[in-house]
């Protein structure tokens, strides 16, 4: 079964064409600066990286390049369209309507619809990526996987906010939390690369890279995340800012007189490692500058890893325990100095990274901890292609994902 992933953005579509039941990856790429002038698709082809320049408007066009392109005779994986079983979407917002991955029908497009107003950013692009292909492919099963669906577990002690209770009843303020579909497929993964059930296991999963969160995760269920009702609230990320006192963006709006625009994108945009240090939102550039002397730069992984290790330290109290440590993400998967920092700080509940082993890591499946660590910690690569393709693929053979 060939399942055609797409993960829509405001000006891009990044796609992966697999054949789940081999999990083989026949074709993966990317459509970037849809609407522009320089408008260009870049995949990977016999194992090169190719570039082509294109003329594309909207992400209807954009996906007709991509169907072209997967089936063209020169870069083609299949002969024609009607070899694509089934197409699974990454939607960032399902709010409190989705608790899991459904099939896509009008009910389930016009409960998307209605998470617009908590999603502004997000939910409108990726169902234009859901309308383009009901346009182009419209006999073709459409399955939406909610990056907030693994979350809808979490009690509400976890997820309500100090507010006013009116918010959450009329507006559904509250915690929602993102990168759930990483979440759900490293815990799975894990427990299958140890050899243990998620069931009676306390383990907490750290996605970090340019965005970032980490969940506590409970016989295999979110109990708490770092992301709230938007994806701002939490780690601190690239450009993002994460956990700041209201109050001090309430005194920034007033003197600097930004209005909601504008502070949208001091929190979303200029803030994070980039803010911090004036340099780039890339951890790579941020070493670098470190390893040179830039003060900025020290005090932005300083920054970061301190707040990777508060939260890895609250959600072992509030699960009272940990048994496994993950990270994950491109920070998570790459990043060793950053996982022997974290984990040099919580020396205190038995973790211990075997030194020799993290420094040889680059982003594969392996325990790093020392044999007298009393807590596992691993790397395990993410993956959320391959949950969208699973749940995409037992979808649309019937059966619950």
């Amino acid at each position: 079964m060939n399942i055609l992933v797409l993960n829509c953005g405001s000006s891009s579509v990044k796609y992966k064409l697999i054949e789940i039941k081999a999990n083989e990856v026949l074709a993966e790429g990317g459509i970037e600066k849809i609407g522009l002038p320089d408008a260009f698709i870049k995949f990977k082809y016999e194992g090169k990286k190719i570039q082509q320049d294109l003329d594309i408007s909207d992400h209807v066009g954009a996906i007709k390049s991509i169907l072209d392109n997967l089936t063209s005779r020169q870069y083609g994986c299949i002969k024609n369209f009607n070899e694509i079983d089934a197409v699974g979407h990454r939607v960032v917002h399902g709010g409190e309507k989705f608790n899991k991955s459904v099939l896509i029908d009008a009910e389930v497009i016009e409960k998307v619809k209605e998470c617009y107003s908590i999603a502004p950013l997000h939910n409108p692009v990726n169902m234009a990526g859901i309308e383009a292909i009901n346009e182009v492919l419209p006999n073709v099963p459409q399955v939406a996987v909610f990056d907030t669906a693994f979350h809808q577990t979490m009690p509400p002690k976890a997820y309500m906010y100090a507010l006013p209770y009116k918010y959450y009843i009329i507006d559904h303020v509250r915690r929602y939390g993102f990168h759930g579909t990483s979440h759900r497929y490293v815990t799975q993964r894990v427990c299958e690369f140890l050899g243990v059930e998620p069931q009676g296991k306390k383990i907490i999963t750290c996605h970090i890279g340019n965005g970032g969160s980490i969940t506590a995760v409970k016989d295999g269920k979110s109990i708490d995340t770092t992301m709230g009702l938007t994806p701002t609230e939490g780690l601190m990320m690239g450009t993002r800012c994460g956990d700041v006192d209201p109050g001090a963006l309430l005194f920034l709006m007033e003197k600097h007189n930004l209005n909601y625009r504008g502070m949208l994108d001091v929190v979303n945009k200029l803030s994070g490692v980039s803010g911090v240090t004036g340099i780039s939102p890339d951890m790579r550039e941020i070493n670098a500058a470190a390893d040179e002397g830039d003060e900025r730069a020290k005090l932005a992984l300083d920054m970061y890893e301190n707040r990777v290790t508060k939260y890895v330290g609250a959600f072992t109290a509030e699960m009272s325990g940990v048994d496994i440590i993950v990270f994950t993400g491109g920070v998570g998967e790459h990043q060793a100095s950053i996982r022997a920092n974290v984990c040099r700080s919580l020396g205190y509940m038995g973790v211990e990274v075997d030194d020799e082993i993290n420094n040889a890591n680059n982003g594969e499946e392996q325990v790093i901890s020392s044999a007298k660590s009393t807590v596992k910690v691993v790397v395990i690569p993410t993956d959320e292609e391959y949950m969208i393709a699973k749940d995409t693929e037992a979808i649309a053979e019937g059966r619950e994902p």
